[in-house]
Parts: structure tokens; sequence; C-alpha cells
């Protein structure tokens, strides 16, 4: 009888132990998954989509084709600030009008001061710009931002750039005509980590001080120097319409030799670059809708042309003269 009690006591201590070892799986997972002691947070942040390169192992920076005889090599530089002001908002007036948060991701904006789903033309020209010269266009992007604890992103945890380039360039093999008014311009496809099959020209990105090498993944830079996101918008414009269904095929870029294809116009091309101080190894990421998991394939900028007509003939006379104004 005895032997047989201390039989069945046995199963029970080994059902203990289970339990035991089943209560320890649990306290370490939820360790993994709450940023208890065991796992960095910053490696538990880091969105699925996000990946970084060390900017020391990205491709050398493609090299343009040679400028042919009659080439607008000028340039025509603005100063928009760097959204000090905190102008944002998650509309798209350009793929969305209208539609009151229709981009599902937050932007920054600099020059027009009345950029938001529900402006008109009439808005536009009329509204105050952070831009110099009276230039009332329109440039925006989506947000950076340094994702806290299990990759939630903090709306108090947007990064504000620490410079804005806005540069207009001209074309390698010819002179450049005038953009029309509210002509609209994309670059990037916001959807691109779930439509892979879409080349559609992205953002690049390099470092301050590693201008040689460039990469479409998030670059890791060395201490000291700044994260830069470039955007370079295309410019062969069909020459009739301000948008297009897709807001892509009324304006796109020039061939691999520099010039545009057949029945497009050369017209200034828009040169973003957004600067940000961040951390050597923050896990930082772009604003995106939430299935694309903040992936820097996403990445894209927009514009509206706002400029008064003196102001697009001073661009064009710049670069068609060789000027750098």
């Amino acid at each position: 009888m005895v032997s047989g009690r201390q039989g069945e006591k046995r199963p029970r201590r080994t059902w203990l132990a289970g339990a035991v070892v089943v209560v320890l799986a649990a306290i370490a997972v939820s360790g993994w998954c709450f940023g208890f002691p065991g796992r960095s947070s910053a490696e538990h942040a880091r969105p699925a989509g996000a990946r970084f390169l060390a900017i020391a192992a990205a491709q050398p920076t493609a090299v343009l084709a040679r400028p042919r005889p009659g080439a607008s090599m000028g340039t025509r530089r603005f100063d928009c600030g760097r959204n000090a002001e905190g102008v944002r908002n998650s509309d798209n007036l350009i793929t969305r009008p209208g539609v009151a948060g229709g981009a599902h991701h937050l932007h920054d904006y600099v020059g027009n001061m009345a950029s938001n789903a529900f402006a008109t033309e009439q808005s536009l020209t009329i509204a105050p710009t952070t831009c110099q010269d009276n230039d009332r266009s329109s440039y925006y992007w989506p947000v950076l931002r340094v994702p806290g604890d299990h990759g939630h992103q903090d709306p108090e945890a947007v990064l504000t750039p620490s410079s804005v380039l806005v540069q207009y360039r001209g074309n390698l093999t010819t002179a450049v005509v005038a953009m029309p008014p509210f002509l609209r311009i994309v670059v990037g496809n916001p959807q691109a980590y779930t439509q892979p099959g879409k080349t559609i020209a992205s953002a690049n990105w390099t470092c301050s001080g590693s201008r040689e090498r460039t990469t479409t993944l998030y670059p890791r830079c060395p201490a000291g120097q700044q994260v830069v996101r470039v955007f370079d918008f295309p410019s062969c414009w069909n020459g009739t319409a301000v948008d297009s269904a897709n807001h892509r095929a009324h304006v796109v870029y020039p061939m691999a030799t520099g010039a545009c294809p057949a029945n497009t116009l050369a017209v200034p091309q828009l040169h973003l670059e957004v600067a940000y101080d961040i951390p050597v190894d923050a896990n930082y990421v772009i604003d995106t809708f939430r299935e694309e998991q903040g992936s820097s394939s996403s990445d894209h900028a927009d514009f509206i042309n706002v400029m008064p007509d003196a102001l697009m003939a001073e661009v064009v006379r710049c670069l068609n003269e060789g000027l750098n104004c």
C-alpha cells in the first residue's frame, strides 16, 4: 500500500515540475515581449520592415552621364527653413484631396503654410510661406520617428530636421522650360514594402560625411555625421497636364543619357535633402502606413508648384544660363 501511494505521488511531482517549467517559460516570454532585462529595448523596438546598413557597406553614389552641349547646368536654391514651426498633418492634397487624414501617416511641411487636404489653388496662392522670395510651393514628406518600446510610435518622438535643402537643377542635354502653376510631382511609392514589384524611384539615404556612398536602406552613420534623405524628383513633363490618374504619368524621369523621353519637355528638377541629428544606434524610421512596417523602401515626397510666374522664370534663367543662384 505504501509503495502504491508513493507511486501515485510521483506523477504529481512530475506535473508540478512541468508546471514550474511552463511558468518560468511564460515569464521568459513576457520578458522578451514586454521589455524585461535580457533583451535591449533597441532590439525589440525595431519595426519589422526597418533594415539598417552601415554607410561604409553602401554602394558608391551613381555617377551622372556627362553633360552635352546645350545642357542647362545651373542651380537655384531656396531657403524654406526646416519646419521648426512643426507644421504637420496626415493629409495628402495630391493623392487624397478633401480627405482628412487620408495619408494615414504624418507629413512634415516646408513652404506653403496652408497645405492640407482641403486647400484650393486660390488658398495656396494667398497663403503665407516659409520659403524666401515668395515661393509658396508646397514641399512635404513623411516625418522621421524613433519608436519606443515594442515598436510603438510615440506621437512625441517626431524628429525635426536639422536642415532642409530645396534646390532646382537643370537637364544634362537641353534647356529647361517653366513648370506650369500647380504642377504636382511625386517621388517614391508609399506602399513599396507591400508592393515590391512596382519599381518606382524612392529616396536615397546617405551620411553628411560619406556622400560618396548612398543606400535605399536606413544608414548607420559614424558619430558626428548626420543622416540625410535625398529626393530627386522626375523632371520630364508631358507638356499638358498638371496631374494624372496615378500622379506619376504626367512627369517622368530622364533616360540614362539624361535626355527626356520623346514627347516630353525638360522642366527644373527638384532636389530635396533632409538632414537629421540622430544617435548612432537609434532605430529611427519614417512614418508609414501600418502595413508598410516602417520600411525605408516606402519613403516618398510630394511637391506642388505655387511659384509666381516671375519667380519660375528666374529659376529657368538661372538653370539655362549655368548660374548658381
